[in-house]
């Protein structure tokens, strides 16, 4: 059994898609054994209430030292059970003392097609009102594992979305979320829990 640790900041539309795969039978051999926000009011807190799911905030602005907060994190994951880690929408950066604690063992979601509009700075609709500045014609979602750099690990599962005249940065992440991240964030879950994640010279395969 895969016991994951979810890592929120907001309202959990992808945390929710965890839940619902897991109970439809699409992610198979998993459970959620903790869910982690650094903000209190975050909606995703009580998603995992109402599904019985352990809900925590560990906010960085409560400890002295990062050092204290990756402690803390660790040691809630750890206590958990936690054998991967799912930043699903998680706006905190990570440290790399935090990064080599779970080495090889978190993953991301991102609302964008990496490399393009990711890195520093790009997060949540900034990615998609960028996405319309430049003009793309195709953005999308990427799964990727976590290094100590943002955005820059090994990318595991893409999907493209269709970006459309008239589109609003709100819709487009609508979009975005509805046909690529909620789609592929539970298939490379699944994925991993079955053992079909092959890293070779750090380029990742579904097997």
């Amino acid at each position: 059994m895969l016991t994951i640790g979810v890592l929120v900041s907001g309202g959990g539309t992808n945390l929710q898609a965890i839940i619902d795969g897991i109970g439809n039978g699409s992610i198979q051999g998993t459970r959620i054994g903790i869910v982690i926000s650094n903000k209190p009011g975050a909606f995703a807190l009580e998603r995992a209430k109402q599904n019985g799911i352990r809900a925590l905030t560990i906010s960085p602005k409560d400890y002295a030292d990062p050092s204290a907060y990756d402690d803390a994190m660790t040691g809630a994951l750890r206590e958990a059970g936690v054998s991967l880690v799912v930043l699903a929408g998680f706006l905190v950066v990570l440290s790399e003392r935090f990064v080599s604690c779970f080495a090889g063992r978190i993953i991301n979601i991102h609302p964008s097609l990496i490399p393009s509009f990711c890195g520093n700075g790009y997060y949540g609709l900034k990615v998609h009102e960028q996405v319309l500045k430049r003009g793309v014609k195709v953005t999308g979602a990427t799964v990727h594992f976590v290094d100590a750099g943002t955005d820059t690990g090994p990318i595991i599962m893409q999907r493209a979305v269709a970006v459309k005249r008239g589109d609003t940065p709100e819709t487009l992440q609508k979009r975005v979320m509805e046909e690529a991240e909620w789609v592929i964030l539970p298939a490379v879950i699944n994925a991993i829990a079955q053992d079909r994640i092959r890293l070779e010279d750090n380029i990742a395969y579904v097997i």
